[in-house]
């Protein structure tokens, strides 16, 4: 019987010949999971997806290998078996089979190895004047800590750690998947290879513990809501002797009832009388350092900022301080005295203003004047 001619490797995985790497591992991947024989029950259909699987492979066998590729570009199907072995042997298989098979049946990859404890996070309210000068706080964190009694194995005593007898200390199981032969973590001992006949008594053989740490932390002056302070090593202790994770303190500032934070500066919003905004003054205004008299100049604005230089928040880097901001808001009186309201009709007169007064002044006294005049005239 003739033999098939053999497909073009490209066609097969269905690129085109200018296909980067990632795009023929990704190809191949898609119709290694369409055409795997072990998803087939009927015998005709599973057979004509294992030639098929067999054929993807070959294609990415070849052209995953750079210098293979080459070679194949140039020569055709006649270069393409020269520089490999048969089968799934070079170009990359490992990773592109492991993950297909953990897709499939779950695998795993050797016996348990060292993890990293999580990192934890601690959330620390702060008054606005600890965020503004740095404090020292002392937090109590809760976290799972490496076993002081069995040291971190689990076990009563050295002899209390046995080798599994499911894997006979491998970690792996050897399945049988079709035409495959894949490595799968033990169930039993979860890929340690060992189990523990008489756990400790402390850690119930978790090889860990639960427990309250005290920790001081230097919070330094100038942080502000949001940021973050990390201390490296800090956070939970890792499982089969891996590294700890580290703790994050998360910061909120209080809201004061007087100052608001602008960056560096500080915004603190000063009532003024209208009368010390028009004729000038000196008038006391608190900082965080304490009360101090701030010369209000004369013809002084609604919203206009005068500045205390130096009495803001220090930077993070440069530790510089930044300005303490007074924004002025000009009060005006709801209630007037009659002599009060007489002296404003007269300041309105004389700046030539229009001014509807609900009283008797002199601003109301010379408009009825006028009127009896037009009258009289009439």
């Amino acid at each position: 019987m003739a033999q098939m001619e053999k497909r073009c490797y490209y066609v097969v995985l269905g690129v085109e010949r200018n296909a980067s790497e990632d795009e023929i591992k990704k190809a191949f991947r898609k119709l290694a999971r369409q055409h795997h024989p072990d998803l087939h029950s009927e015998e005709d259909k599973k057979k004509a997806a294992e030639e098929k699987f067999k054929e993807a492979g070959e294609a990415y066998e070849v052209l995953s290998d750079t210098e293979r590729r080459r070679k194949y570009d140039m020569f055709g199907h006649a270069a393409a078996g020269q520089g490999g072995g048969e089968g799934f042997g070079g170009g990359g298989f490992g990773d592109v089979f492991g993950d297909i098979f953990e897709d499939f049946f779950g695998g795993g990859r050797g016996r348990s190895r060292a993890e990293q404890g999580n990192d934890l996070q601690y959330n620390l309210e702060i008054s606005f004047e600890e965020a503004i000068n740095g404090k020292e706080a002392n937090l109590k964190i809760p976290r799972w800590e490496v076993c002081e009694t069995c040291h971190g194995t689990g076990a009563k005593s050295e002899e209390s750690i046995q080798s599994c007898s499911a894997c006979r200390g491998a970690g792996q199981i050897r399945l049988q998947q079709g035409f495959f032969t894949i490595n799968r973590t033990c169930g039993q001992c979860q890929g340690a290879g060992k189990i523990i006949a008489d756990p400790c008594k402390k850690c119930r053989g978790q090889r860990r513990v639960h427990k309250e740490r005290m920790l001081s932390v230097t919070i330094p002056a100038g942080v502000e809501t949001g940021m973050r302070l990390r201390l490296s090593n800090e956070g939970e202790h890792g499982m089969n002797g891996g590294p700890p994770g580290d703790l994050y303190v998360a910061l909120n500032v209080k809201p004061h009832p007087q100052f608001v934070r602008k960056g560096q500066d500080i915004l603190f919003d000063l009532r003024l009388h209208f009368v010390t905004a028009t004729l000038g003054g000196r008038v006391e205004v608190p900082t965080l350092t304490g009360s101090t008299m701030v010369k209000i100049p004369e013809g002084t604005q609604h919203d206009q900022i005068l500045r205390l230089k130096g009495l803001g928040a220090p930077g993070l880097k440069s530790h510089i301080r930044g300005d303490q901001l007074i924004r002025i808001k000009i009060e005006i009186p709801t209630k007037l005295t009659p002599q009060q309201r007489e002296l404003l009709n007269s300041f309105a007169v004389e700046s030539g203003l229009n001014i509807e007064s609900q009283g008797e002044g002199l601003f109301d006294k010379v408009k009825k004047l006028v009127r009896i005049s037009h009258a009289f005239r009439a």
